[in-house]
């Protein structure tokens, strides 16, 4: 039985992905192999300590962060090996930094540090209108050339997809084309995949895992709670 239901959320799971590619054609998830399940439902898991949470999201957040770099473009270059023979390789053909959502979108720089060494950081920080229940900015700090570069937008969770537009509209304020966006997360709605869709068709998104849906309350389900809270220790 137990095996049954594991297929059946398997092939839910491959639906929702082809869905949810078709719809966002610049979306990209993660290769669901039993790694990275066994890692989403460690941190998934309520009983999970603080520390194993830390460590284990540290892990996906390091995959998704190289899977986005994977994306950025690349020129063709020659280099001599130790043997003397030349390889046929590639490097980076732009600039790029990053730019995380206050406050959970901290989570993900140390991952971002350890596979781009030096990379410059911005930060947004956004919060919603207690009367009107909209997103508003309430600061933001950006490289200053940040217009030359491509720019890997930082936050774990894309819910309904509010956050990180209004924090799209600050970097295209900023004079960065949205076709230089790369929003990474860890875990995707498919109401915030499908706004982000139809308002940001040119924006890539790269995350490990798309959900179900979102409940009444607008909480991702099966989701994974509040990711900030767990990671930073806020929990009550």
């Amino acid at each position: 039985e137990r095996a049954t239901q594991s297929q059946q959320t398997h092939r839910f799971s491959t639906l929702i992905i082809s869905i949810m590619t078709h719809i966002h054609k610049n979306l990209r998830v993660l290769d669901g192999n039993d790694q990275i399940k066994g890692l989403l439902t460690i941190i998934r898991n309520q009983d999970t300590s603080r520390a194993d949470f830390i460590f284990y999201s540290d892990r996906l957040l390091r995959l998704v962060i190289e899977e986005a770099l994977g994306t950025l473009p690349f020129d063709k270059i020659q280099v001599t090996t130790p043997t003397g023979s030349v390889y046929n390789g590639v490097k980076f053909s732009s600039k790029v930094c990053g730019v995380s959502i206050v406050r959970a979108g901290e989570s993900m720089e140390n991952a971002l540090r350890a596979s781009c060494r030096d990379i410059r950081i911005g930060k947004i920080l956004i919060q919603r209108d207690e009367e009107t229940g909209l997103p508003q900015l309430f600061y933001s700090k950006l490289p200053q050339d940040i217009s030359s570069r491509h720019v890997l937008l930082l936050d774990p969770m894309l819910a309904t997809g509010g956050s990180v537009m209004k924090a799209i509209e600050v970097l295209k304020t900023a004079g960065v084309d949205t076709s230089r966006i790369i929003f990474v997360n860890l875990i995707a709605a498919p109401e915030g995949i499908e706004i982000m869709a139809k308002e940001y068709p040119e924006v890539k998104i790269v995350t490990a895992e798309v959900d179900e849906k979102l409940n009444e309350k607008r909480y991702i389900i099966p989701g994974i709670g509040d990711f900030g809270d767990r990671y930073f220790g806020t929990t009550d």
